[in-house]
């Protein structure tokens, strides 16, 4: 298991706090988080860095307007203004660190912008892993409407119970880690810059949120690189439909669905999504 560093590197005009371990393999790995309240890199990818790191350059860093990057005093406004500021903060990131191809691995929204990735930047991406991805077009649940409105109710309660939901059996071997990652959320999501930059993200009515991180239809069948969708059969914040979205339009593609599962494979199946992980890029799945 690799130990994590942690540093701070200069894309553009944003600040982009880096997650790392693995350093000097030779081929790389991009892990993008998803957007619930506080979330940062690690929370995320505390447990797929270490085990990923033996083989590969691990890559986990906050996004624009989350964790430790920089938030902008004046945030951009829209979903398609955030994520070209994404965008550019990644591809940024990869050029600082001369890193001309990698592979991805995207949990929820950053699901969605490494479509966005792909998509506008094909020649820098190889394989593909797409964790409960939002961007395909459905109707937003009623659970991520309260996780993208958490500050209408910032408490330590509500932050446990939004946590409690990623996880299909939050009383089983992963609970304890949901409440440090439950704390964790919260300490960060109280900063005042974190929450500047969430409520200019996801203001109501939050639908047309959902529908600014879509592709246009035809995108998805231009992306020929291998592709792996992992879900969550009981996934009641963005629905397995998603993925069954992108399973009919990948030209390249394959599905593993884990019952019993919620939101979180990355954390409720560690192991098994951890060498799903290191089967896909190697080749052998």
């Amino acid at each position: 298991m690799q130990q994590s560093t942690e540093s701070r590197v200069e894309t553009g005009p944003y600040g982009t706090y880096l997650y790392r371990s693995g350093e000097g393999n030779a081929e790389t790995i991009l892990f993008l988080h998803g957007s619930g309240p506080g979330v940062t890199a690690w929370s995320n990818w505390q447990f797929a860095l270490p085990a990923l790191g033996d083989r590969y350059d691990c890559l986990a860093p906050d996004l624009v307007g989350f964790g430790r990057s920089t938030h902008p005093e004046d945030p951009p406004e829209g979903m398609d203004a955030w994520m070209d500021a994404w965008v550019a903060q990644i591809t940024s990131l990869l050029d600082r660190l001369g890193v001309e191809r990698a592979h991805l691995v995207g949990n929820s929204m950053g699901g969605a912008v490494s479509l966005h990735l792909i998509h506008r930047h094909p020649e820098r991406f190889e394989r593909t892993v797409l964790m409960g991805p939002v961007g395909p077009p459905h109707k937003i649940t009623h659970r991520l409407d309260s996780i993208w409105g958490f500050y209408e109710e910032p408490t330590a309660e509500h932050m446990k119970e939004l946590i409690n939901w990623f996880a299909y059996d939050p009383k089983s071997a992963v609970g304890e880690d949901l409440d440090k990652i439950a704390k964790m959320r919260l300490e960060a999501a109280m900063q005042p810059e974190v929450r500047r930059s969430f409520e200019a993200m996801f203001p109501p009515p939050r639908q047309r949120h959902l529908d600014g991180l879509a592709l246009p239809e035809e995108a998805y069948g231009r992306m020929e690189k291998p592709v792996l969708l992992i879900h969550g059969r009981d996934d009641h914040i963005v629905p397995l439909e998603t993925s069954m979205y992108l399973l009919e339009r990948l030209p390249s593609v394959q599905l593993h669905v884990f019952g019993r599962c919620s939101h979180w494979t990355m954390i409720e199946y560690r192991d098994a999504f951890n060498r799903l992980l290191a089967d896909f890029f190697a080749g052998e799945l």
